[in-house]
């Protein structure tokens, strides 16, 4: 599938990306920078909420604010105010508005429409004659989860036997919760790890960065610097390391360029959706990586024109086929996952035809 590229003016977008804003700017009056000003992304978080509107006041300040005074201004003007009256005053004792009747039942309070399932005479008499174990068991294969409590699904998925006192009638109590162990820390040293990109290492295969706290940036340029000229390092994972839009845009000029690197993490960090797209551009060279994920970044929403943006680069990659990226709007959420899902059945037909022959 093929998408023309987006256009602006009758240029592509790529065309503005070496245009200098700094000196755009000055060319603009005072005027012009107050109208441009209030043309702003209100889902834009990097901004403050107070930026992000259109209002201005242009009525000089009276006097210093005094907070304290203010509030109880505010107070006396609400206790002054007088109450909206009613339409119609309230009556103790009279009901307002229509009564309600409950309607009659006859005595009769059990359903009389039953649903019939045909169902042949040899599942009939399985069931009929099914213990209430077999039944539980049954509705956990068939995924009836509101039939049953977690200890009776798990115990029919991993065949241990239905818990004793636990049946359709029986009490359902509260799950203990399991203790696990946290974590250990990682382990990984960076500089080491560095040399050993740097080195093009044949048996480095995986790097895992992942919680690693206080590492330079001085480093992270030195891994990306090495990630160019590697040509073994399948997996990178940067979660949680505090990576910005700059260190991101630094990765996106090292997987321009790298050929062997199949997926790359770089959730949990502090990259904008600017910087999202950055990367996610960046993997048009070589269209080498099958997995990115970059979800839980400081931006929750990305905003329309972003997943736009973004759908538009991943429908012309032919590789990508996992995506980890929290999309809000269902039209980029639908074009994205039709576009996986058609990489990987082309992926699969290539390799059923390769087998075949």
């Amino acid at each position: 599938m093929t998408t023309a590229p987006a256009k602006l003016y009758g240029k592509n977008l790529s065309e503005y990306d070496e245009l200098d804003v700094d000196q755009l700017l000055s060319q603009l009056s005072p005027e012009e920078i107050s109208i441009l000003a209030k043309e702003v992304d209100p889902d834009d978080n990097l901004l403050p909420p107070s930026e992000r509107c259109s209002y201005e006041c242009n009525k000089e300040a009276t006097g210093p604010l005094n907070r304290k005074k203010l509030i109880e201004h505010i107070n006396k003007q609400a206790l002054e105010t007088p109450d909206l009256p009613e339409i119609k005053p309230y009556v103790a004792g009279t009901v307002r508005g229509k009564k309600w009747v409950a309607p009659e039942t006859n005595g009769n309070t059990e359903h009389e429409d039953k649903i019939a399932i045909d169902l042949d005479d040899e599942y009939g008499d399985a069931l009929n004659t099914a213990s209430q174990e077999e039944i539980i068991d049954l509705a956990a294969i068939l995924g009836f989860h509101s039939m049953m409590n977690q200890d009776q699904y798990h115990a029919s998925l991993l065949n241990k036997g239905q818990p004793v006192g636990l049946g359709w009638d029986g009490v359902t109590k509260a799950t203990q919760p399991k203790v696990y162990p946290p974590e250990p820390p990682n382990q990984t040293d960076p500089d080491e790890s560095i040399k050993r990109v740097l080195d093009d290492d044949s048996k480095l295969l995986d790097l895992n960065w992942n919680n690693i706290k206080n590492i330079s940036d001085e480093k992270f340029e030195n891994l990306f610097k090495a990630l160019v000229e590697n040509t073994h390092l399948e997996t990178l994972s940067l979660v949680n390391v505090g990576l910005t839009d700059r260190l991101a845009g630094k990765l996106a000029e090292a997987l321009e360029k790298n050929c062997t690197l199949r997926v790359c993490n770089v959730e949990t960090n502090f990259i904008s959706p600017v910087g999202i797209v950055h990367l996610v551009k960046s993997l048009l060279k070589q269209r080498s990586l099958e997995e990115f994920r970059a979800t839980n970044q400081r931006s929750q929403v990305l905003g329309n024109k972003i997943e736009m943006e973004l759908t538009k680069l991943i429908e012309q990659n032919p590789t990508i086929l996992r995506l980890g990226l929290h999309l809000e709007y269902n039209d980029a959420r639908h074009r994205i996952a039709s576009h996986l899902q058609r990489n990987i059945d082309r992926i699969r037909q290539s390799r059923v035809g390769a087998n075949s022959a």
